[in-house]
């Protein structure tokens, strides 16, 4: 089987972990006796200091030497972390890539190929699997993706200083608790800068939580083991709340004179009630009288297609915090289903907010008297609530999308105050 051969190749170590504790000795002399940089020096001091912490944790010395001997600082991981190339991406871009014509067949050809496991799958957990081929697809283009980093050596560059101490140093911690326990090779768990792998991309703290044996070899091995993979996923969406049967959401189109304003994922109203207030089928039809509770999601504002979801597409939203992830696991399922693409158009004439007009946005709001929260580039849920206030005070649609327009509008109140 594919675990079995894969463990022989190296995720066997542990019987040679002994021999790593003298390799680590000389290489962290041969460390000590040459100068290094600042920031390898405190790279360096953080690998030997967090073996206490690792050591209160439960974790071998043999397994922290074999992990962490051979390992350095990684200025890539750094660059990575600081310059993440997503914020700047439309989401129609995004798309167009997560639910390309090309990622829709490919992902009819994994489902057929992976049929009977697939569908045990679903009858276990109770999720679709077209969602978990979805899943498969958005995160390593269907076990394609590359994974170029050490695990251990990118999730100590995040670690040992900067911005994501807080996250790397617990998934550090996992990392170690994933080695020893299943006798993993350090060579072979790979991960992407931020620590993510195999075919679905958990991260080391889900893996401990919720990674299961899916082909019943009595291993569990993400990285080449499909059913492994695909059974992890459904088991973590499961125990995040999917509901069995029910929808994640679907396209919508809003009358004239909506309240943008109501349009957030954090505001839900039953079906009936929306319907009330006049949302309609993207077809022009009567939503269901149903009343389960769903929100108005608007992925490039007001002039973009809109979308009423439900608490599947939430679930989803725990997998992979973003919701423009979510959307494309969710339309991408979509079309595997053999349903149609979106047919709302989206506003392609707008150009994405580079960081430092993120930025500026955030200090005209801020200058203006809205409060924004931090000025950090990022427009999270403050910075939306004060732009849909500022929207609404001047008439506009309360839709919260920030755009060139608005920055423009935002900078020229700002100098004439």
């Amino acid at each position: 089987m594919i675990g079995k051969s894969f463990r022989n190749r190296g995720f066997g170590m542990h019987k040679s972990l002994a021999r790593w504790g003298a390799a680590a000795t000389a290489l962290w002399l041969l460390t000590a006796a040459a100068p290094l940089e600042p920031q390898d020096q405190k790279f360096q001091d953080f690998v030997r200091d967090f073996r206490d912490q690792a050591r209160r944790q439960g974790i071998a010395d043999a397994t922290y030497d074999a992990a962490m001997a051979a390992i350095a600082r990684n200025p890539r991981v750094e660059d990575l972390n600081l310059n993440q190339p997503e914020f700047a991406r439309p989401i129609w871009s995004y798309l167009d890539t997560a639910v390309s014509d090309k990622r829709v067949a490919d992902g009819r050809m994994a489902l057929a190929t992976n049929l009977p496991v697939l569908t045990a799958i679903e009858a276990r957990y109770g999720v679709p699997k077209e969602v978990l081929v979805s899943v498969w697809g958005n995160e390593s283009d269907y076990g394609r993706g590359h994974e170029p980093f050490n695990m251990f050596e990118a999730l100590a560059t995040l670690a040992y200083d900067g911005p994501r101490t807080d996250y790397a140093r617990p998934e550090l911690i996992a990392a170690l608790k994933m080695m020893q326990q299943q006798h993993y090779g350090a060579a072979q768990m790979t991960s992407s800068w931020a620590g993510a792998f195999g075919q679905t991309q958990f991260v080391p703290s889900t893996f401990l939580a919720h990674a299961v044996d899916g082909d019943g070899d009595g291993q569990i091995d993400l990285w080449h083991s499909t059913p492994d993979a695909l059974a992890s996923t459904a088991n973590v969406l499961a125990s995040a709340g999917w509901q069995r049967g029910n929808a994640w959401g679907y396209e919508v189109a809003l009358p004239q004179g909506f309240a943008y304003e109501s349009a957030d994922l954090d505001v839900t109203k039953p079906v009936g009630e929306w319907r009330r207030l006049g949302v309609k089928t993207v077809a022009g039809g009567d939503l269901p009288s149903a009343e389960e509770y769903g929100a108005i999601y608007l992925p490039s504002g007001a002039r973009g297609p809109a979308f009423l979801v439900f608490g599947n597409f939430k679930v989803v939203l725990k997998y992979n915090n973003a919701a423009s992830y979510a959307l494309a696991v969710c339309l991408l399922a979509d079309r595997l289903k053999g349903l149609p693409g979106v047919v709302g158009s989206w506003p392609r004439e707008e150009v994405a907010l580079t960081r430092d007009e993120r930025v500026a946005f955030q200090n005209y709001l801020l200058k203006l008297g809205y409060d924004i929260g931090s000025v950090d580039g990022v427009l999270g849920r403050k910075a939306r609530s004060a732009l849909r206030d500022y929207q609404k005070k001047h008439g506009l649609a309360a839709d919260g999308f920030p755009t060139e327009g608005l920055l423009t509008r935002l900078a020229m109140e700002t100098m004439a105050k």
